[in-house]
């Protein structure tokens, strides 16, 4: 058996790094792997959240047909693929800046616009903040609170907009997958056009959700220059080995973006992916929501009847806190040794060691969790620790440390 891989800190950004999250993210199977035996390609992956169907088969006829383009550099305006999303989204080509995953169009933002003081909105992706501190920004926040399922009110976030040059919020937000009304963004986006704060929205997860009930500014975005849309083409297409995004705003900001990207960031085959993607039939979209609305509304109902409290998502995946006395951590460790990967959230600011993330996967996938957490949490002895001291002291430790050294300040 591999050693154990120590829970710590990573210095470079104050997280907390959890048994598996050692990068800050779920989908490491090959730390799972080397933390619990096995080959990575074994593991059943909750912890990472991606379309269950798999991506559409278009694109992978389109990337087989395409393999001869590895003997040409690829576009570095993107031109076929901007075509694409300038039709679908009712904007121009001058108003998308295409990214080598949503991580870098968050990234060009930053350098682009280069804000000393950038907001979040706790919990939250983790890459927001990580990402401001490195590029020199200081870093403040608000948090949500439980009876808003995670959200933070919106005054709260207004008063944050008052002391920052820019302002991440995640739609629907990751780890609890919930989204602000509309009238909420367009109250925000008015708030940043009077304090002259850029508002980022990120919509990794929107299309998850069904077109009638997404609440996005996207159709409005003409109206507010201050606002910056990121999409993600990598969770709903299944394609994050490619990795690819885009950002949608006014042409100032994406001009600044594209004096900022790296020539040929993006690689060919995910922009051929990326407009095969585009090119899907709509029944890809109307499957892919008509399962993950039926399998995450299953999957609450059991986690809820396995003593868990469950927070209402709309997104492909959910937050759950698992009954005392067990932790995050140590259900992860329970489960890892069967197999099955999830995700810890105890070191979200603002949630608590219990808290975990299951994406919502398929049927068959979806039992398969369920059996290996109801046999955890139905024995105690499970473990070759106490559930409860798996994880002592992790989540006032590092609520501690992200408040006093980079978290950020509280607000």
């Amino acid at each position: 058996m591999p050693s154990i891989i120590k829970r710590t800190y990573r210095e470079d950004d104050g997280r907390m790094t959890g048994y598996i999250e050692v990068f800050g993210h779920g989908g490491d199977v090959e730390t799972a792997a080397s933390r619990f035996g096995g080959r990575a390609a074994d593991f059943l992956d909750f912890s990472a959240n991606i379309n269950p169907l798999g991506p559409p088969k278009e694109v992978l006829e389109a990337l087989q047909q395409g393999l001869h383009s590895v003997l040409r550099y690829p576009d570095p305006g993107h031109r076929g693929f901007k075509a694409l999303l300038s039709e679908r989204l009712g904007v121009t080509q001058e108003q998308i800046s295409v990214g080598n995953g949503a991580a870098e169009s968050m990234a060009l933002i930053l350098l682009a616009l280069a804000p000393r003081k950038v907001g979040t909105v706790e919990p939250g992706f983790s890459e927001y903040r990580a990402l401001a501190r490195q590029f020199g920004a200081e870093v403040l926040h608000t948090e949500g609170l439980e009876e808003l399922n995670w959200q933070a009110a919106p005054e709260r976030i207004e008063q944050l907009m008052e002391k920052v040059d820019l302002l991440f919020l995640g739609q629907p937000n990751n780890p609890n997958g919930v989204q602000y009304p509309v009238e909420v963004l367009h109250r925000l986006a008015r708030k940043a056009e009077e304090t002259d704060t850029v508002l980022v929205i990120d919509e990794a997860f929107i299309d998850f959700i069904s077109p009638s009930l997404r609440q996005t500014l996207a159709p409005d975005l003409n109206k507010y220059s201050h606002v910056i849309i990121i999409r993600s083409m990598t969770k709903f297409y299944a394609i994050p080995g490619l990795r690819l995004g885009y950002a949608i705003g006014s042409a100032r900001y994406i001009q600044a973006m594209t004096e900022k990207q790296v020539t040929w960031s993006v690689n060919g085959l995910a922009l051929i992916a990326g407009e095969a993607c585009l090119r899907s039939r709509e029944h890809f979209e109307q499957d892919t929501i008509s399962q993950i609305t039926h399998e995450r509304t299953r999957l609450i109902q059991a986690l809820e009847s396995c003593g868990c409290s469950v927070t209402p998502g709309e997104a492909n995946f959910i937050l759950a806190r698992v009954p005392e006395p067990w932790t995050a951590a140590s259900v992860q460790e329970a489960l890892g040794r069967r197999g099955i990967l999830i995700r810890s959230c105890a070191m979200y600011p603002g949630l608590e060691a219990g808290h975990v993330r299951f994406a919502v996967k398929g049927a068959e996938a979806n039992d398969r969790l369920l059996d290996g957490l109801r046999s955890v949490l139905e024995r105690s002895g499970d473990l070759d620790v106490n559930p409860a001291s798996a994880d002592q002291g992790s989540q006032q430790d590092h609520t501690q440390h992200f408040e006093k050294t980079k978290g950020g300040k509280r607000l």
